[in-house]
């Protein structure tokens, strides 16, 4: 995939949401995929995709990956040399994510179950990060599983916070302020 936009029209949202939303799929605005969650607003997800800048071949950690569309998206961008792993806390989810990308062919994504600690460790490190709830604040493990010059995109209380992993213990932070997500929840120890 070349851009965004192609992403976008190669990876349909309705195939991410429950059938009685599916009339509503090309609405600008979240919509619940069941368990208290919810997928959200497609132009909120392409300023994040945007500002996480995702190029062929990257490792991308999807963390809170929901019905699995910007798992799908996250795919698209970083095409077939590239692989993405995605994080969902709530069991049903982690199964409707993966199911929902098999189902359109998505074969470079691994969906799992979120452990006892935010991100996935054991794979890491990664060349982008991506994060579709709110955190309370930010959550250190997550700057510390970037590869040096890796992007973290994530959302601080009310901001999405663009984040560049400097060096082993510098980063650059972006703020950008205005946006409503549903809450990270943190993994039961």
């Amino acid at each position: 995939m070349s851009s965004i936009t192609d992403a976008f029209e190669a990876i349909d949202r309705s195939n991410f949401i429950p059938d009685e939303y599916k009339a509503e799929a090309k609405a600008d605005a979240p919509l619940p995929i069941g368990y208290g969650q919810t997928i959200s607003q497609p132009t909120t997800v392409r300023l994040m995709l945007t500002w996480l800048d995702v190029k062929p071949g990257n490792r991308v950690l999807d963390v809170g990956s929901g019905s699995g569309w910007t798992t799908a998206l996250l795919s698209a961008l970083s095409g077939k040399t590239g692989k993405v792993f995605a994080v969902e806390l709530i069991p049903e989810l982690v199964k409707q994510g993966k199911n929902n990308c098999e189902r359109i062919g998505i074969n470079n994504v691994e969906f799992l179950q979120a452990a006892s600690e935010y991100g996935l460790p054991k794979q890491a490190p990664y060349d982008r990060i991506l994060v579709s709830a709110s955190a309370k604040q930010l959550p250190a493990e997550l700057i510390d599983q970037l590869k040096i010059g890796g992007i973290l995109v994530i959302p601080v209380k009310n901001d999405i916070l663009e984040i560049t992993k400097k060096s082993p213990h510098e980063y650059e932070t972006t703020t950008h302020p205005g946006f409503i997500f549903v809450p990270l929840i943190k993994p039961a120890k």
